[in-house]
């Protein structure tokens, strides 16, 4: 049959399966999308199904477009009868073909996020409950979350009084929302769950309908999503699921990868294909990523393999310091370049957001044209430009952009009409609004003095001084700080607070690297960097991205930078002793490559606006020496490290000595600064200094829960790691 041409041949005993339930393990560049849609052309063609009775579903509308393109050219029908697309879409269209059932208007909205927030606060004001003390995007998250557990307010549990006001106002929206005839994206699913719940005769007219539904990326869906799919599978239909545990890296989104089992037994499934043939990296990426993954606990299990050859080594590169590792990257690409590696086919992955911002110093200095993918540049994010506004005002009070943005940022209730009111009162005087706010009464003339009390309090302070006292005495941090509190916001609020600490960090980076360290010049680097070399639709520019944003992604080049305990893993994970997740995530940076592979880490890294000592990441033990080159820096040694017994490449030579696990004590002549270490009373750390020798000297530890710690050599008891 020419349909199934070309297919090896796992994928061609999933598409040829009997009409049962099946789990396809799809590896990473295995094929599945190829699989998925043969299947569906298979069904079609050897006339077990007709394309009425197809539906397929996806997480992207653009992964939706996709299926239906491929389909187009494997069959001659008309694609649009089969119901293909996301969740949200086929809700949609189910609840539009069934509105009164579902006691919907015929023409119903759909909310986006800001509509839905603007309906939240109308019914905040309604109640009088304080957007200060309520925070208005808290709210909307903690219904959306409950929404997507499949939770209406009457079944959510309040433990406390905040949390029943909160309440209050989920069965007020939802009041509102019926009323005015519009729905919100998790109420979409939700309300379509509820409809072919109660409604017997719907729900059997669709499980008649609908034999074969087949379902992409299935580890990712989250327990609402499953539900429906049941719901909608019955007892007799098919239920084709494609996905991979091993990349299940959505759990802060809600997804479960528990799915995957309570499939195999909620629908008997005899059927567990492996398709473990990888059409996309060199046998040495393979093996590396088969290697770490196998170290998490109840996996499916599978293997991936090529049929080409191992290709490079993994290159290993330990710098010094962070902007070592930069610089030494910005050194590779343009190598590469210069090899004809066009940027398109690169990708700098990191773990945490804020780590972008070393590296797109170093490229921005290197006339390097990159665009951040899935995220925004460094100097583009909210926290980091509502920051720079406070510090443009403190700076200059003529600055009117800077002012409206900071106002009422955090919340001050400082609202629409009075700063209309502002802005009247200025064009009428021809004043600036500073000018204005300052004969203001109320809360403005409390914001007036806020940038007053700011900008006597950083009077004399360097930089990175400045940068703190500004964060702290804003109120920015303590926002945020807030916004962790709330679940769903607890991931996005760690990442704004890191990343105005990077922000610090570079306020201390510029201060070494400029004779002008003045907030006027930093101000003005500040800008410079968040426009140039912004690359245009089509333009050949390096990638940069975090890990959850390349997943699905694949490029010649790719470097996995910032591979340090606490980065990468996160510490979060290190912190609930859970790094599964981690190591999935890890498994997908590494199967993001082709043919070359770099993992760079550093010694030292600035964080806070200090220098702290770093230890290499848990998962380097994981990976097979032989799949590894190690790199000898190009850096000279700074002054620091040569006061000591430094050796370069100490990680390297710590690998390749012997099993980390079951290192011998250490005699104090072998103590390097970088080393990982272990005392009986203070745990681990990593060297950082030395003094003398013999029973004369001393060295200094950097112990991870005790500090840092003066130690007598003669007297020390240190084991090395």
């Amino acid at each position: 049959m020419k349909l199934l041409q070309g297919l090896n041949p796992e994928q061609r005993a999933a598409v040829e399966l009997p009409a049962r339930s099946a789990l396809i393990l799809a590896g990473a560049g295995s094929g599945k999308t190829r699989v998925l849609t043969t299947r569906i052309a298979y069904l079609i063609s050897t006339g077990q199904t007709n394309p009425h009775s197809i539906l397929a579903v996806t997480f992207t509308n653009k992964a939706a477009k996709e299926m239906k393109t491929r389909l187009s050219s494997m069959l001659p029908v008309n694609i649009n009868s089969m119901w293909i697309g996301t969740f949200h879409g086929l809700c949609n269209r189910l609840l539009r073909a069934h509105f009164r059932e579902a006691n919907l208007p015929q023409t119903f909205q759909i909310l986006d996020s800001g509509d839905q927030l603007s309906a939240i606060k109308r019914v905040m004001k309604a109640q009088n409950l304080d957007p200060e003390k309520f925070i208005p995007r808290d709210i909307q998250n903690f219904i959306s979350g409950n929404k997507e557990q499949g939770l209406r307010a009457h079944e959510v549990e309040a433990y406390d009084q905040f949390t029943q006001r909160k309440v209050e106002v989920f069965a007020e929206y939802d009041v509102q929302c019926q009323r005015e005839g519009v729905v919100d994206f998790s109420e979409l699913l939700l309300r379509c769950y509820e409809l072919l719940s109660r409604n017997q005769a719907l729900r059997e007219h669709y499980q008649e309908r609908f034999k074969h539904i087949l379902v992409d990326e299935f580890q990712d869906t989250n327990p609402l999503q499953y539900r429906w799919l049941k719901l909608l599978a019955g007892k007799n239909n098919s239920l084709f699921a494609v996905g991979d545990d091993d990349q299940s890296i959505y759990a802060f989104r809600g997804a479960n990868v528990g799915n995957m089992q309570e499939l195999l037994s909620d629908f008997h499934v005899e059927n567990v294909i492996k398709l473990e043939q990888n059409y996309r990296s060199h046998g040495n990426i393979l093996d590396a990523a088969n290697a770490l993954i196998s170290n998490n606990k109840n996996r499916l299990g599978k293997n991936l393999w090529t049929s080409e050859n191992g290709g490079e080594q993994l290159r290993v590169y330990e710098a010094e310091t962070d902007v070592d590792e930069a610089r030494f990257i910005v050194e590779e690409i343009q190598e590469l370049k210069r090899e004809g590696v066009n940027l398109t086919e690169m990708a700098l992955l990191y773990r945490s957001n804020a780590q972008s911002r070393v590296l797109e110093h170093a490229l921005v200095s290197a006339g390097l044209s990159y665009r951040v993918y899935g995220g925004l540049r460094f100097f583009e994010r909210q926290e980091i430009k509502h920051t720079l506004a406070y510090l443009r005002l403190m700076e200059n009070t003529d600055d009117d952009n800077a002012l409206l943005r900071i106002i009422n940022f955090p919340t001050r209730g400082i609202g629409a009409r009075s700063i209309e009111q502002l802005q009247e009162a200025a064009r009428i005087n021809n004043t600036t609004l500073w000018d204005a706010a300052a004969r203001a009464g109320g809360k403005v003339t409390a914001f007036v003095g806020l940038i007053e009390s700011l900008r006597s309090g950083i009077v004399g302070l360097p930089l990175p001084e400045i940068m703190e006292h500004v964060l702290h005495h804003s109120g920015l941090v303590a926002h945020y700080e807030s916004e962790k509190a709330v679940a769903s916001k607890r991931r996005e609020a760690e990442e704004r607070l890191e990343n105005m600490n990077e922000l610090i960090n570079s306020a201390t980076l510029f201060v070494h690297e400029n004779e002008d360290d003045s907030l006027t010049a930093f101000l003005t680097h500040a800008s410079l960097e968040s426009g140039e070399h912004q690359a245009g639709d089509g333009d050949d520019a390096l990638h940069l991205m975090t890990v959850h944003a390349a997943k699905g992604l694949e490029f010649h080049t790719v470097f996995i930078t910032g591979l340090e305990e606490s980065l990468f893993p996160h510490q979060n994970s290190i912190d609930n002793n859970d790094l599964d997740e981690e190591r999935r995530l890890m498994y997908v940076a590494i199967t993001r490559a082709r043919r070359r592979l770099y993992l760079t880490f550093a010694q030292r890294r600035m964080l806070h606006g200090q220098t702290h000592y770093s230890r290499v990441s848990s998962f380097m033990r994981e990976l097979p020496e032989e799949l590894l080159h190690w790199i000898t820096p190009r850096v000279s040694i700074s002054r620091s490290f040569q006061a000591g017994s430094y050796e370069t490449n100490s990680y390297a030579k710590a690998f390749n000595a012997v099993p980390m696990e079951k290192a011998p004590p250490a005699p104090s002549a072998m103590w390097r600064i970088g080393q990982r270490v272990f005392h009986q009373k203070f745990g681990e750390g990593v060297v950082t200094g030395s003094e003398g020798s013999g029973t004369e000297g001393r060295v200094q530890v950097n112990f991870k829960r005790a500090g840092s710690k003066w130690l007598a050599l003669e007297y020390a008891k240190l084991e090395a790691l």
